[in-house]
């Protein structure tokens, strides 16, 4: 069995959680629901990193006034997603477990892409994973693992940034040109270790490389130690709905390695899964 990563440097590790939950301007939309979009922001506000919440940390987080974000947590508590025992400290309930549930159980790619991350895992004893483009973060939506890989223990439904990642470089790659101007200029480039790409025309310069290559390499730009490779899942049509990558640990696969062994597997699955999404 693999031993745990274990990082030595003092660069900011790699965290699930990625800022505040802010909510978008409705953009005087008459058929925005502020108060929907208020109570799904308190549920995004909890995670790993903050299981318990006071209601002063939820509205900080979520820039929601305090007496909006009582009235969420009292209707939430009523729906049984929410409890705090003690009436100051939040946290959530399992049932806020279906919510998740009903866009894996409806998502035919989620359901599809288990057994084939499993079949690679098996055969290389790497750890894999799809994800999705959400919002400006990917969001992992299958997962399969030999040993942990990260500090952070990554799961179906955890976020990371997307411009340090290799499937959010894939991911990033296929979007619209205006689109991706826009991400460039309102993304935070955080130097999680000194690989990390934080220059916007750096960056921008690697997605374009992706895109003509047709898959990603990050080596240890998101935590030293870890090197990960990724290639789009594409649909009949010809769109990039997703990513599917290897991470491993860097002292013991190379670049080299994942480009000549990984590559081939990685795409043969992508075309076996994007079959599925007809």
């Amino acid at each position: 069995m693999n031993e745990p990563l274990q990082t030595s440097q003092a660069a900011t590790p790699a965290s699930a959680e990625t800022g505040s939950i802010a909510l978008p301007p409705p953009k005087s939309d008459p058929d925005f629901m502020t108060s929907l979009a208020r109570g799904l922001a308190v549920i995004q506000a909890f995670s790993p990193q903050r299981r318990v919440l006071t209601i002063s940390q939820i509205s900080q987080r979520t820039g929601i006034p305090r007496a909006a974000v009582r009235r969420c947590l009292h209707t939430l508590g009523k729906l049984g997603f929410v409890c705090a025992e003690d009436g100051r400290n939040f946290s959530l309930r399992p049932r806020v477990l279906a919510l998740g549930h009903a866009y894996l159980a409806s998502t035919p790619l989620a359901n599809a892409a288990q057994p084939v991350l499993r079949h690679i895992s098996n055969a290389l004893n790497e750890s894999t994973s799809v994800a999705i483009l959400d919002g400006d973060e990917i969001r992992y939506i299958a997962r399969t693992f030999t040993s942990r890989i990260m500090t952070i223990d990554l799961h179906v439904g955890s976020r990371l940034p997307a411009y340090c990642t290799s499937m959010g470089r894939v991911l990033l790659s296929h979007v619209p040109g205006d689109e991706l101007d826009a991400y460039l200029e309102r993304v935070k480039l955080i130097q999680h270790t000194p690989r990390t790409i934080v220059s916007r025309e750096g960056l921008r310069e690697v997605l374009g490389s992706v895109r003509r290559s047709g898959y990603a390499i990050t080596d240890q730009e998101l935590e030293i130690g870890l090197r990960s490779i990724a290639v789009p899942i594409e649909s009949p049509d010809g769109r990039v709905v997703a990513a599917l990558n290897i991470g491993a640990q860097a002292a013991r696969v190379s670049v080299e390695e994942m480009e000549s062994r990984f590559l081939p597997v990685l795409r043969d699955a992508a075309r076996e899964l994007g079959l599925l999404l007809a």
